[in-house]
């Protein structure tokens, strides 16, 4: 699994149905590889995780997988159980994914003691490649760099974690207590230049899902350290970019996917389609995006 550049956290396509479009899904895939994605994680959060069954997740990682053919994917494991976890993290590994994106169990926030019980479970059920997954804004777990180091010692592979505290300076902890031991993920949109420039190496991104070129130009800019071209980019980018760290991160990022051609405006309960309010507020902001949008060169 190469944990290294932009890798989308896909969202789900359904069909009018509220099913699965497992046509859609490949073809969005392929196009996020052909933009210059380097992975796909499927079945996050964005991917609306919680409301797929368990046969569902396996079989859009399946589809991804055929979609993709060598380009790694990566499937999100959360479940309300840890048998379950471990389940999913076996199929995953029969369907063909490379890696697997390891969060904390739904609902039930706990101490480290059993956190590192549940993860680590995970972590060893398979081979495959490991990104584990700090989100505590969204699942009250705070995964510390003392407690990230424990892992990393008694998992080889644990490869890489998905920061999404907002707080840079846990990369920069990270880093200093673990040097390149695993490499690290931003994962809210809007910290993505300032994580680089500490030390992250890739992105979990979110908007990718509509705006893949403007996205890896964005990351490799900051990368290389081209100061001048990323603040271009992100200040222009920064709005819509925005819309993934919000409560209704998923209907915001569909209702764009679907507005530039890429995706449809379909939830699963208990989601429902954007207030007027919402929808006039995120129309403003696409609208502004789409008028200056840059020319993106790669």
């Amino acid at each position: 699994m190469n944990w290294k550049g932009v890798i989308p956290a896909i969202t789900t396509n359904f069909d009018a149905s509220g099913a699965v479009d497992h046509d859609a899904l490949a073809r969005h895939c392929e196009w996020l590889i052909r933009s210059g994605c380097v992975g796909i994680v499927c079945c996050g959060s964005l991917g609306e995780a919680a409301t797929l069954t368990f046969d569902e997740k396996l079989a859009i990682a399946s589809t991804c997988v055929r979609a993709v053919r060598n380009v790694p994917v990566a499937l999100g494991i959360a479940s309300l159980s840890t048998a379950e976890a471990v389940q999913l993290a076996r199929g995953a590994e029969v369907a063909g994914c490379a890696g697997l994106m390891v969060l904390p169990p739904y609902v039930y926030s706990t101490d480290w003691h059993e956190m590192k019980a549940h993860v680590s479970a995970i972590i060893d059920a398979t081979k495959l490649s490991c990104m584990l997954y700090n989100n505590p804004p969204a699942y009250k777990t705070d995964f510390l760099p003392e407690q990230i180091v424990e892992l990393a010692a008694e998992h080889p592979n644990l490869h890489a974690v998905k920061e999404s505290s907002g707080d840079a300076r846990r990369v920069t902890a990270i880093r200093a207590l673990l040097h390149d031991r695993l490499t690290i993920l931003v994962g809210m949109d809007d910290a993505i230049v300032e994580g680089v420039a500490v030390g992250a190496e890739g992105w979990i991104a979110g908007l990718v899902n509509a705006f893949p070129e403007e996205s890896v130009a964005l990351y490799e800019a900051a990368a290389r350290g081209d100061k001048v071209r990323a603040r271009e980019l992100y200040n222009w980018f920064l709005p819509l970019l925005r819309l993934d760290t919000v409560p209704k991160f998923v209907q915001y990022i569909k209702w764009v996917q679907a507005e530039v051609g890429r995706g449809t405006y379909v939830l699963r309960a208990p989601r429902l389609p954007l207030d007027n309010r919402e929808l006039e507020a995120v129309k403003g902001i696409l609208a502004q995006a789409l008028k200056a949008r840059p020319a993106v060169r790669r």
